[in-house]
């Protein structure tokens, strides 16, 4: 697929927009003032494949922990500030970039106080506009939230930064409501040529929030718009950060780790497929390189999806068949299978 063009824009050590790659972002549900607790969500980010992370600095006084943080950590760091310009400027120089709601930091002149620190100091801010906190004129002019309305709000916006010099900008329109997150963005894509921060906003529990962030940025990155992504749940970040990549590697955006294809099961499945599945799965979660696994439960399909695959599995009666690279290395006992295609799969990584 053919990506909208943008601008290239760099966060710490990662660059989003023209050709790079879809940066996966997640936020900490942690107290940021909680150092350890901090660090060692960021950590497990990290090691998920996190590309940024977000930290909510709600005073100035999380100011002294981000400090700390950032002298622990050398992922890119985004600080999340609301209604205070003040905090704003006194973060960025522990921080890769900033990202505001315009619509609720008040003036215009402390939008443009932020503005300018920022040029200073060489800091990107991404102009989040949010349907839960939209200006009440826009609210007014067009009777709620709507798609026309929230772009309105991004590029007036935008128009204001680039206004006083300044184009280091991401920019961001979300929703509760996923179609009008897609017909705004889709909007916005044909109006400016910054990066988009893609999002379904408040998308609800880990599997509610799976489904409606799929469908939601799918639709948008498969029309080639979209550089960089947060999955939002009700949950733990790291499912946040694994969903956005299930997303890119279900797209073929971006290859990372393991992805298995296995088959639902039915009447003609010979061996415990959901148990084998369970068992691949956690032994090679931890596994970086793209390596494609089929587990498959008989031979009417299983066969075609095994020798598709870099390591596959058809499976037959108390026993499999083993493919590595198309072709039958072994038929082993239903006892023996995850053996030997954990044995198969390290191969590869070597």
């Amino acid at each position: 697929m053919r990506r909208h063009r943008t601008k290239k824009i760099r966060i710490g050590s990662v660059c989003i927009g023209k050709d790079y790659p879809i940066a996966v972002q997640s936020m900490c549900n942690t107290k940021t003032q909680n150092i350890k607790s901090t660090l060692k969500q960021i950590n497990e980010l990290e090691e998920t494949g996190c590309d940024i992370v977000r930290l909510a600095v709600p005073n100035l006084a999380t100011i002294h922990a981000l400090k700390k943080i950032r002298k622990e950590t050398d992922i890119p760091l985004v600080a999340d500030i609301h209604f205070d310009y003040k905090i704003a400027i006194a973060v960025m120089p522990f921080v890769d970039k900033i990202r505001i709601d315009p619509g609720n930091i008040g003036a215009r002149q402390n939008l443009k106080r932020v503005i300018t620190s920022a040029k200073d100091q060489g800091i990107p801010i991404r102009i989040g506009i949010n349907s839960g906190s939209l200006e009440k004129s826009l609210l007014r002019k067009y009777g709620g939230p709507k798609p026309i309305a929230l772009v309105e709000s991004a590029l007036k916006d935008i128009k204001f930064c680039e206004k006083n010099n300044f184009e280091n900008i991401v920019v961001s329109i979300k929703s509760t409501s996923l179609l009008d997150t897609i017909r705004a963005n889709e909007a916005i894509s044909k109006k400016t040529e910054y990066p988009l921060h893609l999002g379904i906003t408040q998308a609800g529990p880990v599997w509610n929030g799976t489904i409606r962030s799929s469908i939601g940025l799918g639709c948008l990155l498969e029309r080639g718009i979209g550089d960089t992504i947060r999955v939002s749940l009700t949950g733990s970040p790291i499912e946040e950060v694994k969903v956005g990549f299930e997303i890119l590697k279900a797209l073929e955006l971006r290859q990372q780790g393991v992805t298995i294809i296995s088959c639902p099961s039915c009447g003609r499945t010979e061996i415990d497929l959901a148990k084998l599945v369970s068992k691949i799965q956690k032994a090679t979660k931890k596994i970086k390189k793209p390596i494609k696994i089929a587990v498959m439960g008989c031979v009417v399909n299983g066969p075609g999806e095994a020798r598709e695959a870099d390591i596959g599995l058809a499976g037959g009666h108390k026993c499999g068949a083993i493919f590595r690279k198309g072709k039958i290395i072994k038929r082993v006992s239903e006892s023996k299978i995850v053996p030997e295609l954990l044995k198969q799969i390290n191969k590869l990584e070597d």
